[in-house]
């Protein structure tokens, strides 16, 4: 029955605000500057100029841009507004947005060569992509700046507060005492909840108020984040990164990139970052520089008019989200190419490139850290590794797999669990709990009480002689120093105190983290990954430091690792730790290497983390085929063709195609036999995204075929401005009026949106071909016939449903829950 492309047939007109006559957003998220041009209400952004002459430029465009430039005398000789848009929750016609722009190009082109000032408007097109991705990335990375600036500071806000001034966090406030390094944490000028006001920070009495005033403030934070993303913006909420795929792939989320989108996740995730949750600001900034690219395209008449130009700036702003989130920008240009993005032609590689380097220059601009790095755990490691050394780091490779796999099977059970009972009617409840567990559990271990990224600081930093943290609390011989270069030495009692509280931290970070994702607030999923992987690394670092240093005279540790050597760095196994968690949960490699020698500034550590990297999603791979982003977007029913993986089956175009046996025949619309009153009965009897226009419904030879949108825009306007229109009049598609009696009334020529250029194949092609031109040119449907003949369609949703079930899933998933 269904015809539409992905989807979403129940969401037709008549339930998005779409009004006769009208063609307005019924919410106020969407009267927004949205992800597609197709709401066109721009009400309420003032910055915007009015989308009358929407599609301006382009008006001899017919279906595939390869027909049609001769002028109609019709009433469509002017284009509407509206025509060639989407409606919310439908896929974009990749062929056809990309020979618009090709015809756009055109004319550009065949200007600049009559006037200087077309000329002019030539150059300045061909510049606008650059300019874009200039204020994209000074727009990302003033907002990473002022995220990074504010949770900082809210994370210390829940130990205490400065009295110097209020806005300092810990750090800052104590960098104008004149204390000593060793006692840096203690200034005057930083008083604890319980020196406020009870005047003491020691005692039972003092504990107990700190602890509970860390609870109230964790809870506030998160409270008030689940509050806004439900009362303002909705799809604030998660990473974001399963729908940016899903957008990049052509799919529409109206709002998803909105303006109040952008306001409220930018706040939110301050929020709850400072809460003290298990999560991340990384995966929720690729979807802040993504609103922020969504914005600024419709400055552009470029981007805003053109679905797939804007994808493509898309792409590029999520590299720029992924360079501020950890100041790497090569390592976010292959993050957007290997996970997020779908179309990635050469030119955005370049931009993307571009967009990067000023975002990661922005925030190194505003030097948010106080540390001149655009990470807090930038670390530089002295010591080479060596070569025995890579079966402890493949190990961890092994338990970042075996962590990855463990981590995505229970959270989307959870996920599943949220989605289908009483669970997911309450989010603010759900976040609460979580919260007070989470904070009354992380309060007394010192490891879980800091933020998760100093967390990870401290296990990478290696230590050196000034350090005063229980990680460094070695037997100190200093005899035998060379410079700063420690010797290999025995674990004080600090260090031991320190491995069990990290023990205790990664079971709870483990479990609670399963929990985490996936709430009603924003929540990125690297820091936590990377948290795990790296209390796993520093413990076994830690112990392999230790053997090392009381079994050196054993064969393994005899050729390199002499007494009073310093041979083994904890903090280097924690780094490989984490690269290696992070690769089993997202199933990145090349990029994640890039990211973490970038974070890290550890070139000639390249090895293991490849080593780690790989191990981790071969042995995460070997349990479940799927990242966490790709689970979440199956979880979520999106429409979403994954190019990875291989389609294998033997079944034909005829298998999949509709309608099947004992369906009833396919609606088609005749090219020059049908009047107002059929075609309208036609719309409002169905709730498909389209027709295919034939000669006849006896011939059922293939016209063309035309989109439900266009119809019911061009018939509406037609009513309106064209005299003598009425429900009898006869509808044609053909270059010239069919002959009729002249008492009959005016007619209706709709040629300029049929779309003469369909793709079809025929019914005995394999579906591995089918499935292939789906992906590769991004289609929403494509036409069955036999011997020229139209038999069916298949649409986009068809392809899904026929590869879920013979993955043995239920092919109704395949729905926009």
């Amino acid at each position: 029955m269904e015809e539409t492309p992905e989807g979403l047939d129940t969401l037709a007109m008549n339930q998005k605000g779409y009004r006769r006559g009208s063609y307005q957003s019924s919410t106020s998220d969407e009267d927004m500057v949205e992800i597609t041009g197709a709401s066109l209400d721009f009400s309420m952004a003032d910055d915007d100029p009015p989308l009358d002459r929407e599609m301006g430029g382009f008006s001899s465009y017919n279906g595939g841009g390869m027909n049609g430039t001769s002028k109609m005398m019709d009433f469509l000789e002017e284009p509407l507004p509206g025509v060639g848009t989407y409606e919310d929750f439908n896929t974009i016609d990749w062929v056809r947005e990309k020979s618009r722009d090709r015809d756009r190009h055109r004319e550009i082109t065949s200007r600049s060569k009559e006037s200087t000032w077309a000329l002019i408007h030539s150059v300045s097109d061909a510049f606008s992509g650059w300019l874009l991705m200039l204020l994209i990335g000074l727009l990302a990375g003033s907002l990473a700046g002022l995220i990074d600036i504010s949770a900082h500071w809210m994370t210390d806000l829940k130990e205490g507060v400065c009295l110097a001034g209020f806005w300092f966090n810990h750090e800052h406030c104590c960098w104008k005492s004149n204390i000593t390094f060793t006692d840096r944490d203690k200034c005057p000028e930083w008083k604890s909840w319980s020196q406020l006001m009870i005047g003491h920070g020691e005692g039972a009495f003092a504990y107990i108020l700190n602890y509970f005033m860390y609870v109230i403030w964790a809870l506030l934070f998160s409270l008030l984040a689940v509050l806004l993303v439900k009362g303002f913006a909705p799809y604030a909420c998660g990473s974001g990164i399963p729908e940016i795929k899903t957008i990049l792939s052509g799919f529409i989320i109206r709002g998803y990139l909105g303006k109040w989108t952008l306001i409220i996740k930018t706040i939110t995730l301050v929020l709850a970052v400072s809460s003290g949750l298990s999560l991340g600001k990384e995966g929720p900034l690729v979807h802040v520089a993504c609103c922020c690219g969504n914005i600024l395209c419709h400055l552009f008449t470029k981007y805003r008019k053109n679905e797939a130009k804007r994808r493509e700036v898309l792409s590029a702003a999520a590299a720029a989200g992924v360079s501020v989130a950890f100041g790497a920008p090569i390592g976010g240009v292959l993050f957007s190419l290997e996970e997020v993005s779908y179309y990635f032609p050469l030119k955005t590689l370049w931009r993307s490139f571009f967009a990067a380097l000023v975002a990661a220059f922005t925030l190194r601009s505003i030097n948010p850290f106080g540390n001149s790095r655009l990470v807090l755990f930038y670390v530089e490691f002295h010591m080479p590794w060596h070569l025995l050394e890579l079966i402890p780091f493949i190990l961890l490779g092994i338990f970042g797999g075996l962590w990855g796999a463990f981590f995505i099977r229970s959270n989307i059970a959870w996920c599943r669990r949220r989605k289908t009972t009483k669970l997911g009617k309450y989010p603010v409840l759900e976040v609460f709990v979580v919260t007070a567990i989470t904070a009354i559990l992380a309060f007394p271990n010192e490891y879980t009480r800091m933020s998760t990224s100093e967390l990870i600081s401290e296990l990478f930093n290696d230590c050196g002689i000034l350090d005063s943290s229980k990680l460094c609390e070695y037997v100190n011989d200093f005899n035998s120093t060379k410079g700063d270069d420690l010797p290999d030495r025995a674990a004080g009692q600090g260090v031991y105190t320190a491995m069990w509280q990290l023990a205790l931290a990664l079971i709870m970070k483990v479990f609670i983290t399963i929990f985490t994702f996936g709430m009603k607030v924003p929540s990125g999923l690297f820091i936590p990954s990377m948290a795990v992987g790296a209390i796993a690394g520093r413990l076994l670092g830690v112990g392999m430091e230790q053997l090392a240093f009381y079994h050196h005279d054993w064969v393994i540790f005899s050729g390199w690792c002499s007494q009073g050597a310093d041979c083994i760095t904890p903090g280097l196994y924690a780094m490989v730790g984490a690269a290696a968690c992070l690769g089993g949960v997202t199933r990145m490699t090349v990029s994640l290497v890039v990211i973490m020698f970038e974070l890290t500034g550890g070139l000639e550590y390249i090895v293991p983390l490849m080593a780690a990297a790989m191990t981790s999603k071969w042995v995460a791979d070997a349990i479940g085929r799927e990242g966490i982003y790709d689970a979440h977007i199956r979880l979520n029913g999106y429409p979403f063709l994954e190019a990875k993986e291989e389609f294998s089956h033997k079944t034909l175009a005829m298998d999949v195609m509709r309608p099947r046996r004992n369906d009833p025949p396919l609606t088609v619309i005749t090219q020059d036999s049908m009047t107002v009153e059929d075609v309208e009965a036609i719309i409002n009897e169905t709730t498909y995204s389209g027709y295919p226009v034939v000669v006849s419904r006896e011939s059922q030879r293939l016209v063309g075929f035309v989109l439900r949108r266009d119809l019911i825009i061009s018939i509406e306007n037609a009513r309106k401005k064209q005299d003598g229109i009425v429900s009898t009049s006869i509808i044609y598609f053909t270059d010239h009026s069919p002959p009729l009696p002249p008492s009959s009334p005016s007619m209706l020529k709709l040629r300029s949106i049929l779309d003469l250029s369909p793709f079809t194949v025929t019914d005995q092609t394999p579906m591995e071909i089918v499935v292939d031109i789906f992906r590769k040119l991004g289609l929403r449907q494509c036409l069955v016939t036999h011997n020229g003949k139209l038999l069916g369609i298949i649409t986009k949703k068809d392809v899904l449903k026929h590869i879920a079930q013979l993955a043995n899933q239920d092919p109704d998933s395949i729905l926009f829950n």
